[in-house]
């Protein structure tokens, strides 16, 4: 077997929507109740996917074709938050290998987190209610620091939570975004090549230090004691 390529790594960081939970038919959901509404059908949740780490911008968009830019965004914006966080927890589930994967790496006794850009008001609760992220030692949002990502802020504060050195932290992701941000903390990444992926898609450009096609994958990149 090959050598870990992250080796003296002491905590695991990761993005929560498309990485460690797929969010997407809540988050359909609640785009698709804004066009019943409105005496719309439905779409199917394909349409949603590749949005849906694009949050109220990109799900709107799909689901009535109006950009920021439109007088009624900030309306509709609330409207869809409303109805996500109605349903958050109805149909989330963790991605095939994500119990597993957190199993090991607290039997290893590796810390663990999320760092996500999903606002305070929805994933805090989400995360009290799904029974994965009992051993979650942080959990940083959208707005608990005054940057998102890309901005290495977000992952700065966990890593400062954690009482660790950035560089003793890796965080796995599945936007470039999260890449970028890692590579500014400090931090070996890893690109989620199963999650949504952001607009382009391409993992291979966003130059992570390793990318995985499941969540099991990044086993074999640590070094477990």
């Amino acid at each position: 077997m090959s050598r870990p390529l992250f080796e003296g790594i002491k905590a695991v960081l990761f993005d929560l929507d498309g990485t460690l939970i797929d969010s997407a038919p809540d988050l359909g959901a609640a785009a698709n109740k804004m066009r019943i509404d409105r005496g719309l059908s439905s779409f199917p949740l394909l349409n949603y996917r590749h949005m849906a780490g694009a949050g109220a911008r990109g799900l709107i968009g799909v689901a009535l074709g109006l950009s920021p830019e439109h007088p009624d965004f900030a309306a509709l914006k609330e409207e869809f938050l409303l109805n996500y966080e109605a349903c958050m927890t109805e149909r989330t589930y963790a991605f095939e290998g994500v119990e597993e994967l957190i199993r090991q790496i607290d039997r290893a006794g590796l810390k663990w987190g999320v760092v996500t850009n999903k606002a305070e008001r929805f994933a805090l609760p989400l995360t009290r209610a799904m029974p994965l992220f009992a051993t979650a030692a942080t959990v940083v949002c959208g707005d608990t620091t005054p940057h998102p990502k890309p901005h290495p802020a977000p992952l700065l504060e966990a890593a400062r939570q954690l009482q660790l050195d950035p560089g003793h932290c890796i965080y796995v992701g599945d936007d470039e975004r999260d890449i970028i941000a890692g590579r500014a903390a400090g931090m070996p990444t890893v690109a989620a090549a199963y999650g949504y992926l952001g607009a382009s898609g391409e993992t291979a450009a966003w130059n992570a230090d390793a990318t995985i096609g499941s969540a099991r994958d990044l086993l074999t990149y640590l070094q477990m004691p």
